[in-house]
């Protein structure tokens, strides 16, 4: 995490130079300065962009504990237990490689185009990368590692925490972080429609309004988001997965 403090700037700093480079080169309205842009950012954030990138990081929550909440017990339950995952298996493969934007006018005529239908859009994304992350995870356990436990009686809850937990946790909090992008990316679509908040409503209507310098400061704010989200999963995985790191 240390090294993240000096990492983060830095590939920032270079990320703000080139930006800086194009914009001086290409003299465009289309591609402002980053100074420009941290101006508009700075006096527009409390009044209105802030606002946007908390609907937008209510709507990741809500889906995301919705995939946990449903996701993780399933994936444990059809890693431990070969039955069940010959009989869920089956309509988690032929779900899973549904382009889930595919379904979104689905979910929209279903639910409507209020705050459901994102959410479960978001919930779609990570659940089924989730279940099969953590039914992977513990498969691989070997059987036999089951046994000594079996005959001391230990109850499921020890065999959960001392075993399965600490088994499925990596690659649970990797299928969550590689969803995670695909999540945003979705989301700032699902935005412009129905909506009247979030950070991709506000950076559609910043384009369609032909202001460029709120929609690259709508385009910052999302990447900064998207940079705090992955940053808190490389801290919870530092901090729950601590035996990866000694």
């Amino acid at each position: 995490m240390k090294k993240n403090i000096i990492v983060y700037p830095a590939a920032a700093t270079v990320l703000f130079a080139v930006w800086w480079l194009l914009s001086a080169l290409l003299r465009l309205p289309i591609v402002p300065s980053p100074v420009s842009v941290a101006l508009c950012l700075q006096q527009i954030f409390l009044q209105s962009i802030a606002v946007h990138a908390l609907y937008s990081l209510a709507r990741i929550a809500l889906g995301l504990a919705l995939a946990v909440a449903v996701g993780y017990p399933l994936g444990i339950f059809m890693g431990y237990v070969p039955r069940l995952d010959r009989m869920f298996a089956p309509f988690v493969y032929l779900l899973y490689p549904v382009p889930k934007i595919a379904l979104l006018p689905i979910l929209m005529l279903l639910a409507g185009v209020g705050e459901l239908s994102k959410t479960m859009m978001i919930f779609l994304i990570i659940v089924f990368q989730v279940v099969i992350a953590v039914r992977d995870a513990v498969r691989a356990i070997p059987r036999e590692t089951y046994f000594p436990l079996f005959s001391l009686g230990a109850s499921s809850w020890a065999i959960f925490r001392h075993v399965l937990w600490p088994a499925s946790l990596p690659k649970f909090i990797t299928a969550v972080r590689v969803a995670m992008a695909t999540a945003i990316s979705v989301l700032f679509f699902t935005e412009t429609f129905g909506a009247q908040y979030g950070l991709g409503y506000f950076i559609m209507d910043a384009w369609l309004r032909v202001n460029y310098l709120e929609m690259y400061a709508g385009i910052v704010v999302l990447s900064i988001l998207g940079l705090l989200l992955f940053s808190f999963l490389d801290f919870l995985e530092t901090r729950a997965c601590r035996w990866q790191y000694k």
